[in-house]
């Protein structure tokens, strides 16, 4: 249903074409990124602090009025009927991990700020506020934490330690203080009153391309756990007899075989991940003593993670025992997957089908978004746009403009028909 101020409605221009993705191509390039020739966008480095300001512009236009919060993160307001309306937040990050593509997470805090200037420019107002948000922090590329930003707002803050260093030797306390905060303050950025919470993002894996639709609609985003695991054995010369080694990066590939044999027996939203291998005094003419693995482990349901964990310990304690070699693991992250709201997914499928045309497809997202995170605070849903290839987190990441429009006019057909509970 409905409701807005119905007297002060005009027409709406419509809004320039692909314009959410023409403002991210602009934030892909300096003074919007710290690397010259590649996008790199860390939390409360000089590219955040450009990025927020050039995006305070474009939400003001739309008008909104602005302010940066203790986290870093940027807020747009467009007021509702009442002064004490409850909020519709939209957003997503604009943190960035190295050579990034432009569109991961900017593309949904463009969106947002699209839907707001299109009823901004029909006097449109309803009994709900709309917040645009854009989140610091998501992928934890400068500091050793993950998703400060949306943590701060859902007050679901973890313990961090301002000791924390980058890769320059800032530490997390002397970042903070550039910005005039502390880690004391963090948690004033806590957000009360919203009524839901809606992430549009480009879908970072191939399901959508291959049905040939623009767009889905998130109905769980995956559980994690994270793991480094070491791999101790005896360094020794090449010319040890194969029968006497006790060959650390050799339990590794083993160990690291295992852990994709058992992802991939699992059920089709399990997946395992070793992305970085890194092995002590390496050289030619030796054999490992020491190995370092990273372990990434995702499903949709916790119950799964958990055991595909418990199987991959018990793999890895074999592997140990047969080669003579010890294996510790050491937990990083435990971070608890969410169910997308059933009454918001549905209605976000029925916006996307009347701009589409076509049913969108529900989806897993096996990435973290700060709407797991949101969950915490209000019922949430996310947007899924086509990319090329599911390619992400590369600078090829690539989303076609026709996408951008349907996404942005989703949204906007979303909150026409929004309800706010009583």
């Amino acid at each position: 249903m409905i409701r807005e101020n119905r007297p002060g409605m005009r027409a709406s221009p419509p809004l320039p074409p692909a314009r959410a993705k023409t403002r991210c191509d602009a934030l892909g390039v300096a003074p919007f990124s710290d690397r010259a020739g590649s996008l790199f966008r860390p939390w409360l480095g000089p590219a955040h602090r450009a990025t927020l300001e050039q995006v305070a512009v474009w939400m003001r236009e739309a008008g909104m009025t602005v302010a940066v919060d203790q986290a870093a993160n940027i807020v747009g307001h467009y007021p509702g009927l009442t002064r004490d309306a409850p909020v519709l937040l939209l957003g997503s990050h604009l943190d960035s991990v190295e050579n990034a593509g432009r569109y991961d997470g900017a593309l949904g805090v463009m969106l947002g700020i699209e839907a707001v200037a299109h009823f901004h420019a029909a006097g449109r107002r309803f009994p709900f506020a709309i917040d645009v948000i854009g989140f610091g922090d998501e992928e934890g590329s400068r500091f050793p934490t993950y998703m400060i930003g949306s943590r701060a707002v859902a007050g679901c803050l973890l313990p961090v330690d301002p000791s924390l260093r980058d890769a320059a030797g800032v530490t997390l306390a002397e970042a903070l203080a550039e910005w005039g905060q502390t880690i004391e303050t963090l948690p004033l950025a806590r957000r009360g009153r919203i009524a839901a919470y809606v992430e549009a993002h480009i879908e970072q894996a191939p399901h959508l391309e291959r049905a040939g639709q623009a767009l889905g609609v998130v109905r769980g985003i995956a559980s994690q756990l994270r793991y480094r695991v070491r791999v101790t054995g005896q360094a020794a010369h090449a010319g040890t007899a194969m029968g006497e080694r006790q060959d650390a990066l050799a339990a590794s590939a083993e160990g690291i075989l295992a852990i994709e044999r058992i992802g991939a027996s699992g059920p089709p939203d399990l997946v395992t991940t070793v992305g970085v291998l890194t092995v002590a005094g390496g050289a030619p003419n030796v054999v490992a003593g020491d190995a370092v693995f990273s372990l990434d482990i995702r499903a949709l349901d916790p119950t799964i993670r958990d055991g595909a964990a418990r199987e991959i310990v018990e793999a890895l304690d074999g592997v140990a025992v047969r080669r003579g070699v010890t294996v510790t693991f050491e937990r990083e992250q435990d971070l608890s997957g969410a169910r997308c709201d059933a009454a918001l997914a549905a209605a976000l499928a029925e916006a996307a089908e009347r701009v589409t045309g076509q049913i969108p497809p529900s989806l897993v997202s096996q990435a973290g978004h700060d709407a797991m995170v949101m969950a915490h605070a209000a019922p949430m849903v996310m947007l899924f746009i086509r990319c090329a290839g599911g390619i992400s987190h590369n600078p090829a990441e690539s989303v076609a403009p026709e996408d951008v429009d349907a996404a942005r006019d989703t949204l906007i057909g979303f909150i026409e028909r929004f309800g706010v509970p009583a």
